[in-house]
């Protein structure tokens, strides 16, 4: 199934909101194994919202419009499909009480724009808005699908989950199961070559991101059973554990700083940090843990200091820090942000000191300080984490 997003509204292409519902749509279609070939966005105009929609039905199998569902005459999204479809737009008398009962529930008069909101064509079936007053359609004709749902990204959320996403599962025979193996420590270039027989594979798919906690690495799998689709899931996992090996540091919802918890809590141990070039970005990360309370003891966040920085001085800090807190484990960053030629980055070093002996590892990152603050963070969550297995 070939599937293309069209987002309505004039306000997108003049930059006043930014598209989250393209994003959404799309990261939910991959979990469904649906293909998203053609993304686009146009204004208000009826002409050229027309054409968009026609060239999307000549090679789309099914499309997903959000916005233009309002009662203003701006909103002209329900106007292009019966257009586009040769169909006559009418009053639903079902979609009219709702709106209607809406409104009076909350003490306000209906005004009479409202009532485009309750309009509908032979071939759409109205999706109930939870939420506000606009319906979306499940339109069905000629093989095709068309779904339009709100522009504003809560209502839009919540119709795509209790009105949507289960009549696309309904639509299909086929399993679709999912797994994310997040990757540390390899360029996406590096991943994207090893993993290069893979990517053009069809069933199971694999999909390839880079995020804040490394590359992510979705397979998808389709079947006409759980245990045939889980069985192909897992065999392809298998393939690429075996090319990429420990870089591999979790999976699916998995978070550095619940791992770090998990293999704490396992090892009964604590922990205590000190931070001068994050600037107590690891002591956040930590701290914002749910669990953390049972093992992160606490931390220090000092400045930069402003000559060299080197391996011993995080060392003498990791130990410091340790016996401060009377952790089992001390951990510390030391670095500085430099620019050599045109290449700007930072350089750090972590350090970690507990009972069985000292470990130090010189981290090097390109980019903006914000990015590399983040990564050097990351960084020291996946050594511990691998020190710690």
């Amino acid at each position: 199934m070939k599937a293309e997003i069209i987002t309505s509204g004039t306000e997108l292409l003049l930059g006043e909101i930014t598209d989250t519902n393209t994003p959404y749509i799309a990261g939910q279609l991959a979990t469904l194994g649906i293909d998203l070939y053609y993304t686009s966005t146009v204004g208000d105009n009826l002409k050229r919202f027309t054409g968009v929609l026609k060239q999307a039905w000549e090679r789309s199998d099914i499309i997903f419009i959000t916005g233009g569902l309002g009662p203003t005459q701006g909103d002209i999204t329900r106007i292009v499909i019966a257009g586009m479809l040769g169909e006559n737009l009418a009053v639903d008398e079902g979609l009219k009480q709702e709106i209607t009962t809406y409104f009076a529930g909350r003490g306000v008069e209906m005004p009479e724009n409202n009532l485009r909101q309750a309009t509908l064509i032979p071939s759409a079936t109205p999706l109930r808005n939870a939420s506000g007053t606009a319906p979306g359609w499940w339109v069905e004709k000629e093989g095709k699908i068309i779904v339009t749902m709100p522009g504003p990204p809560g209502e839009m959320q919540e119709m795509w989950q209790l009105q949507v996403l289960p009549r696309l599962k309904t639509s299909s025979d086929a399993i679709i199961l999912s797994r994310t193996l997040k990757v540390w420590e390899f360029a996406e270039a590096k991943v994207d070559q090893l993993m290069s027989p893979y990517l053009s594979a069809s069933n199971p798919t694999l999909a390839m991101y880079a995020r804040q906690d490394g590359i992510n690495l979705r397979i998808t799998a389709k079947a006409t059973t759980e245990a045939a689709a889980r069985k192909m899931l897992l065999a392809r996992e298998a393939e690429i554990r075996q090319i990429i090996g420990n870089k591999i540091w979790g999976v699916d919802s998995m978070t550095m700083e619940g791992e770090i918890s998990r293999l704490l809590g396992a090892k009964k141990m604590t922990l205590a940090v000190s931070e001068s070039f994050t600037g107590g970005m690891l002591a956040y990360s930590l701290s914002g843990d749910p669990d953390s309370p049972s093992f992160f003891k606490g931390g220090i966040i000092l400045p930069v200091s402003p000559g060299e920085t080197s391996a011993a001085i995080a060392s003498a800090r990791a130990d410091a820090v340790r016996t401060q807190f009377k952790a089992d484990i001390g951990m510390a960053i030391e670095g500085s942000y430099v620019t050599r030629g045109k290449r700007a980055g930072g350089r750090a070093f972590v350090a970690v000191h507990m009972a069985s002996g000292a470990q130090t590892v010189t981290v090097d990152y390109p980019g903006k300080p914000p990015q590399v603050v983040r990564r050097t963070s990351n960084h020291a969550l996946v050594y511990l984490m691998n020190l710690l297995k």
